[in-house]
């Protein structure tokens, strides 16, 4: 993992845009579907659903909030982000847990 230090992190901003903050809930709930794997090297990661319903929750209610606010671009990617998650968490509930067919034991 690459570590910054201290004096590098000095000039280092991210983005207080709401690009950034809706690129961050889709994040968090990209996390929570396991979607993302931060180790390569580990098992898949298990989806923790209601933690990913709350992000995506969270940007619906950005959305309610920032009705007729947002500037297109804006508007698109918030609504871009809300299909593509309300999607993928519709995929993760409908999955079967990976350990299930271990349990099961092998078709035959």
């Amino acid at each position: 993992m690459v570590s910054m230090s201290d004096r590098e992190q000095e000039g280092f901003e991210l983005p207080a845009t709401f690009e950034f903050l809706v690129a961050n809930l889709q994040m968090q709930a990209q996390v929570q579907l396991g979607l993302v794997r931060l180790d390569p090297s580990s098992d898949p990661p298990q989806p923790n659903l209601p933690l990913a319903r709350h992000a995506i929750d969270m940007l619906a209610m950005l959305r309610e909030k920032t009705k007729g606010n947002l500037s297109w671009p804006e508007q698109r990617d918030l609504e871009n982000a809300l299909t593509e998650l309300r999607i993928q968490f519709v995929r993760a509930s409908a999955a079967p847990p990976a350990n299930a067919v271990e349990e099961a034991g092998p078709v035959s």
